[in-house]
Formats: structure tokens, sequence, C-alpha cells
């Protein structure tokens, strides 16, 4: 699938994003969130994917306040100096509620290039938690919100994503890594005990075994039969709840 550059305009400024169609006009659209990585060849192969599913896809570049960046290596980023300490300005520089708020103008650029209906959102790592705060703070476009290797879900912080699901409308799909320290189990039962009380259609899934990062494909700990097992659950998701 043809990965078209484009420029969206948000309260903030100007974010690049990568827009990809599949090979027919009427789709629903997919908003891929990033993980701390960017946007990179890794993301847009699954961009790819997911647009030869037949799906209108954006990746937007969640980073777009800090002006030109990277690349980045996944592999090397976060022990490295001094990438690690830029990357780290970057991520808490970028607030939840700032993509929040950029997520009105991603929405606005799916349904320009023709995503009228309902829509998806999908994270990894950082962005995990930012499709489920586009599904509680855009309830009638969100149908479909899923998170995986998402940190930092159900936090003691103001802004953690367990704390706003009250107002999602469509369904959540939580794909957690075996062992990770960014979401331990007593983060993932405080978010099963939120949804389930807010009455949302949710999955919460172990993936015993995976690494924070096992889906996507230039990080050290990628897994191919995981990241499989994670396209068929993903890819059920979307199609039961927008086809």
């Amino acid at each position: 699938m043809a990965k078209q550059d484009i420029s969206i305009r948000t309260e903030d400024g100007t974010a690049k994003a990568g827009l990809f169609r599949p090979s027919h006009r009427s789709a629903a659209g997919v908003i891929l969130y990033m993980d701390a990585f960017g946007p990179r060849p890794a993301l847009d192969a699954m961009a790819e994917r997911l647009a030869g599913e037949g799906y209108l896809v954006l990746v937007p570049d969640l980073f777009y306040r800090f002006g030109d960046y990277g690349p980045l290596d996944a592999k090397t980023a976060f022990s490295e100096e001094p990438t690690r300490s830029a990357l780290r300005a970057m991520i808490e520089g970028t607030s939840q509620d700032m993509t929040r708020r950029d997520t009105a103008a991603f929405i606005a650029a799916l349904t320009e290039a023709g995503a009228t209906g309902p829509i998806a959102t999908v994270g990894y790592c950082m962005g995990g938690g930012r499709a489920i705060h586009a599904a509680a703070a855009y309830p009638d476009r969100v149908a479909a919100a899923a998170s995986f290797h998402g940190g930092r879900l159900a936090s003691d912080a103001p802004d953690s994503p367990h704390r706003h699901v009250s107002t999602i409308k469509g369904r959540v799909y939580v794909g957690s890594a075996g062992v990770d320290g960014s979401f331990p189990p007593e983060q993932s039962a405080l978010l099963a005990e939120a949804l389930r009380r807010a009455e949302i259609d949710h999955i919460i899934e172990n993936y015993i075994g995976m690494a924070h990062g096992w889906t996507v494909s230039d990080h050290g700990v990628y897994d191919e039969q995981g990241a499989e097992r994670h396209w068929k659950r993903l890819l059920t998701f979307f199609d039961e709840t927008l086809r």
C-alpha cells in the first residue's frame, strides 16, 4: 500500500503523519498511535498490513512539538546518550491531554480522506493509553480501541486511562506483555475493574512469555510468533466491531 505523507494542523502546530490507503475507496479508518520511538519503517509496515486488510490508516507523529528528530533506533535509544535523555524529554513533554486534543485533528484528517463512519484506534507502548483516551474523548466516533504492551494504563496519575473510561461507548482490547513493569498485575486489575464498572465491552489478555515491545519488528524483544498472535487478535477485534 502506498504511503502518503501529509501534514495535520492541530491546536499547537502542525503534525506530520503517514496516510495508508487500502485498494478500495470505502474503508473504515484507523489511527495507529506510535510507540516511544516515533514513526519509522517498522510502524509503516504495520500500517501497510492494516491497509492491506481494507482499512484507511493514519500514523501521526506525536512528538511534532519538538521539531525534527531521529531517526531513533528502538534497540539502542534508551541505552545510549544523548538519545536517552532527548527521548525521555519528548515522552514526558507529550502529555495524554496533548494527544487527546490532537486526536480531534487526526479524526478530521481521516474523515477528509474518506473515513466517514466509526473508526478504531490502536496504540503500542506509550500509544496504548492514548488509544484508550481517544475512545473516551471521542466516543461517538471511536468504536474500537486496542492497546498492546501499553504502559501505565491504571497508574496513580490523574490522566491515567482507567480514570477516564466511563465515557467510552465502544469496545476495548488490551494485550499485555507477560512480564511488564510498566503494566504490573495490580494495574491490570484496576483497569479491569474500571472497565467492568463502566459496563464496557472489553478484553484484557496476558501474553505469557512476551516482553514489552514484542509486537514491533525493530524491537530487540520482537517475537514473530507472538506478533502474529497479536495480529490475529487485532484484526478479529476490528472486523467484529467495524464491519
